[in-house]
């Protein structure tokens, strides 16, 4: 078909569909049924619920489920680390961005299905797809934001881009509770027991992850550019972070901005990662469904999270940016101190809601008091974001190694929610400690 113009509505609404067609992976592998079923899976328990053992056999060695698991998700974002450089260079300077973009979708999407046949027997292979199921959605996520300028212009891109994450919202939310209908009521659609529609929710993430990507693909560009892949071209990325680096360094406002984003965000991410991990293990669910009870705070954590973003958003015009995050993050410091005394479904409840309700605010305030700290008239602003990506991943990267080394030390995931108290500490420090140059930030 004829390629469409920039800025065309049809071309616009076709790349927020995206968000609609991958966001299934993040809220029903990263956030809910996966983490519910792999703590089934690998928690034997006796009778009255208590834990007989949480040891998995894996390459030899005996683990604990929990430090397994956030291994594995810390290698696969240290990938994604190192990939995001290479695919934004190349996403800059060749023309078909959009094979890429494909490659990396239908990688994370054929993990996704992968899934289904995820048991302790071959462990291995379950892992493997999980792993190769994060690049892909996140290495997906590289080229489809890329496009953003492609297709859209200056004065279109905060409303695509809010509308993009609407739609992923809905969506993932549709399929959620399509799998959650069919896990709890497996007998009305025919299952023996709740295993195989658990399983069958994996394979319907990739079929809709796969199938709805097909509307974006139709009208995206190939690519705009269409440089010859070279050695300089693949390995762009890594000068740009680079000369980055020298400039942030030269920028006392930005540097601190940055380090103390890099302290609090390793923990936001990484609490978000284990939460779910968090109720199965350590809470008492008595006659209550464990499955639903989890859900529910996980739905209830994307509802209060659309309220906090515009609240925060509302907040940070009257006060500043700064002083807003840093109650922010002294929130986050109670809710830790909080939840290291959960242990029944109403009080994780309570602790989801007000989850949900900063960690909407920190995350949509701390991009955009990024953008606001960025030099004036930068004419590199994706290169300055591909550096704040890369930081992000890295502090992911950490904390989940963190958390599960502490996991594995104490066997309580308890016990490293107290460590994580010392990462908001330290990001309310350097968010005191950046410099007032600006009544934007104040």
């Amino acid at each position: 078909m004829q390629q469409l113009p920039k800025g065309n509505k049809k071309l616009l609404n076709a790349w927020a569909f995206y968000d609609w067609a991958n966001s299934v992976y993040n809220l029903v592998i990263s956030s809910a049924v996966f983490p519910i079923f792999y703590g089934a899976l690998t928690i034997l328990k006796d009778e009255d619920g208590n834990v007989i053992t949480d040891q998995v056999s894996f390459l030899g060695f005996e683990w604990n489920n929990d430090t397994l698991i956030s291994y594995v998700t810390a290698f696969a974002f240290l990938t994604v680390s190192i990939l995001s450089p290479f695919l934004s260079g190349i996403a800059d300077y060749v023309g078909n961005k959009k094979s890429f973009m494909k490659f990396f979708c239908y990688l994370g999407a054929i993990s996704c299905i992968g899934l289904f046949w995820f048991n302790l027997e071959h462990l291995w292979f379950g892992l493997l797809c999980y792993y190769l199921a994060l690049i892909g959605f996140w290495g997906s996520i590289v080229f489809y934001n890329s496009y953003l300028p492609d297709i859209a212009f200056p004065n279109q891109q905060d409303k695509i881009s809010a509308k993009g994450y609407s739609l992923g919202y809905i969506g993932s939310v549709i399929l959620l509770l399509i799998c959650l209908a069919m896990i709890l009521m497996y007998e009305t659609f025919g299952f023996e027991d709740k295993g195989l529609p658990t399983r069958l929710s994996f394979i319907l993430t990739g079929i809709w992850w796969i199938g709805f990507s097909q509307y974006t693909y139709y009208y995206l560009p190939q690519g705009n550019k269409k440089q010859k892949l070279t050695r300089n071209v693949v390995f762009n990325g890594f000068k740009e972070l680079k000369q980055i680096w020298i400039k942030i360094k030269e920028n006392l406002q930005l540097k601190r901005y940055l380090y103390a984003f890099f302290m609090y965000s390793m923990a936001v991410q990484t609490i978000m990662l284990i939460a779910t991990y968090f109720g199965i293990e350590e809470l008492d669910w008595g006659a209550q469904d464990a499955t639903t009870g989890l859900i529910i705070s996980i739905l209830l954590i994307q509802l209060v999270a659309v309220l906090g973003a515009t609240v925060t958003s509302r907040l940070s015009s009257k006060l500043g940016n700064i002083k807003v995050l840093i109650g922010l993050n002294l929130i986050w410091i109670a809710i830790c101190a909080f939840a290291y005394f959960v242990e029944t479904p109403v009080q994780f409840y309570i602790t989801a809601a007000f989850v949900g309700l900063v960690m909407g605010g920190i995350q949509s305030l701390s991009r955009s008091t990024y953008s606001k700290l960025l030099p004036e008239n930068a004419i590199d602003t994706a290169s300055y974001f591909s550096f704040y990506d890369v930081s992000e991943k890295i502090g992911i990267v950490i904390g989940m190694l963190s958390y599960g080394f502490i996991a594995e030390k104490t066997g309580s995931i308890r016990t490293t929610i107290l460590f994580f108290i010392v990462f908001f500490v330290l990001g309310v420090i350097f968010l005191l400690r950046v410099p007032k140059q600006s009544v934007k930030i104040k």
